[in-house]
């Protein structure tokens, strides 16, 4: 249903109308501020700071204004208006993307659409097994409302004590759980979201089949808010394990990894949560840099696989199927040592070692960062190639791989060399990007898996994905937004 706040539907504007107008009129600036009120208008500098930068500093703009509705009503009129203007919107959630999606660009045209006001739950469903909430829920609290309801909400990131649910729909985010309950969009069963227009599609179903026409849900989910904004999701909830164990497994190969993961598919099937792969060189950072921390394992091995077990009928079960696994394996000599979390707080102290491992490369200086995604089948093949391809180009380079293993997922980085010049080896980002990418497309892999597109990878995506793709991606992003004011020049 699309419901419309106000008299009648605007006239659709073309990428032209009111080309005249400047974003820094004061007379337009009024005109948003009004729609929600001069105390969640931001303008000052030292009110819009925190915008401004995405997380790793890559990219930073400037805005005249920041934007904080607190209904669907308010973000209805705010984008009613900015068709009406030719202004642009930027929505922002927990500003964690790292592909500079959602910030402003240094024009001090684009206008940043918070909503962190926009965070409520609106309702939990345990006969449908559904949580109804609004885009601006911090994805902790989200957690933590479907585990005072005894439900599991599954998705898990290393941000989700800031991160938005809102931001985790337009990413389609990924995180540790896809292996066994897939990305954002598999967990969502319907929207409500607001059209540049300012219609409303109150999509808000909870329906697990439902064949009627288009699924439009699924434009908006990944569109990384150039389609339109999505306010509220209904998502779905699962019972909570009454089992959890937790593995940190060292391993001589990429290889031995693979075939542990083989045999922890084969006995486990849905109930291996986790499988997460980890070079030594990641956790001799977080073991340098993260407080706290301790080695697993006695002695050092090459790589690591962080393996999780969740059964819904008991602890014991949960136990007797890690140990199943971790036997074959020492039998089959793929694993070389393990250590079974003895208790919940080690469990998670395994994943914090996990967890960390971003945060604990900036330290080490420079960083050239992918987050790519092979078949499974091809992960160790596509480690080796594109090593190569990196150290033809800095022999010094440092290698810290991480990431899911189960559903083919990486975070392929490279570290600048020991005493080497930052600026040197910033010099080679894009040599080294492109050759890692081209690595990913010959094993027929995809240069953005969980991260998305954004500003940082949209002119590498319209130069090689194929033109009619793009011509596709062209034609839906006009008729959405026909006058072109939605996160303008992100993803296509």
């Amino acid at each position: 249903m699309i419901v419309w706040f106000g008299q009648q539907r605007p006239a659709m504007a073309v990428r032209s109308y009111h080309s005249e107008v400047k974003m820094t009129d004061s007379a337009i600036l009024d005109r948003f501020a009004a729609i929600v009120g001069d105390a969640y208008a931001h303008r000052r500098p030292e009110d819009v700071v925190s915008f401004l930068v995405e997380p790793r500093g890559l990219w930073k703009g400037t805005t005249p204004m920041v934007l904080r509705p607190g209904s669907v009503a308010e973000v209805s009129a705010i984008l009613k208006l900015a068709t009406e203007t030719a202004t642009p919107v930027v929505p922002q959630g927990g500003n964690t993307g790292l592909v500079g999606a959602q910030v402003p660009d240094a024009s001090g045209t684009e206008i940043i659409l918070s909503l962190s006001r926009l965070n409520a739950i609106r309702e939990i469903d345990l006969a449908s097994n559904t949580i109804t909430a609004e885009a601006g829920v911090i994805l902790q609290h989200l957690h933590d409302a479907a585990h005072a309801a005894d439900r599991l909400f599954p998705l898990s990131l290393a941000s989700q004590g800031s991160a938005q649910l809102g931001g985790n729909l337009s990413t389609n985010a990924g995180g540790t759980s896809v292996l066994a309950y897939g990305n954002t969009r598999d967990l969502c069963l319907g929207l409500e979201v607001v059209l540049p227009t300012g219609e409303v599609l109150d999509d808000l179903r909870k329906l697990k089949k439902d064949n009627t026409g288009y699924d439009l849900k699924n434009l908006f989910i990944g569109a990384e808010g150039t389609l339109g904004v999505i306010t509220a999701a209904v998502m779905k909830l699962y019972p909570r394990p009454k089992g959890r164990e937790v593995a940190w497994v060292g391993l001589n190969s990429t290889d031995d990894a693979l075939k542990l993961f083989g045999i922890a598919s084969e006995h486990a099937g849905s109930s291996l949560t986790g499988f997460e792969l980890m070079i030594r060189k990641s956790l001799d950072f977080v073991l340098q840099h993260a407080q706290g921390t301790v080695d697993p394992l006695q002695s050092a091995y090459p790589w690591y696989v962080l393996m999780e077990i969740s059964s819904s009928s008991s602890a014991e079960d949960a136990r007797a199927l890690m140990e199943r696994i971790l036997t074959a394996g020492f039998e089959a000599g793929y694993v070389a040592d393990a250590a079974l979390a003895a208790s919940i707080a080690q469990g998670d102290a395994f994943w914090n070692l996990r967890e960390s491992m971003s945060e604990a490369q900036k330290p080490e200086g420079a960083s050239i960062k992918h987050d790519i995604s092979v078949p499974v089948a091809c992960i160790p093949d596509f480690i080796d190639a594109a090593w190569q391809a990196v150290t033809a180009i800095e022999p010094g380079a440092r290698l810290v791989c991480f990431g899911h293993m189960g559903d083919g997922n990486l975070h392929y980085n490279i570290s600048q060399p020991v005493g080497a010049e930052t600026a040197d080896f910033l010099a080679l980002y894009r040599t080294i990007n492109t050759a890692v990418h081209d690595v990913v497309r010959s094993f027929n892999g995809s240069i953005s898996a969980e991260h998305g597109i954004g500003r940082l990878k949209r002119d590498e995506l319209i130069a090689t994905a194929p033109p009619v793709e793009i011509d596709l991606m062209r034609r839906i992003k006009t008729a959405f937004d026909p006058a072109g004011i939605m996160s303008p020049k992100r993803v296509i």
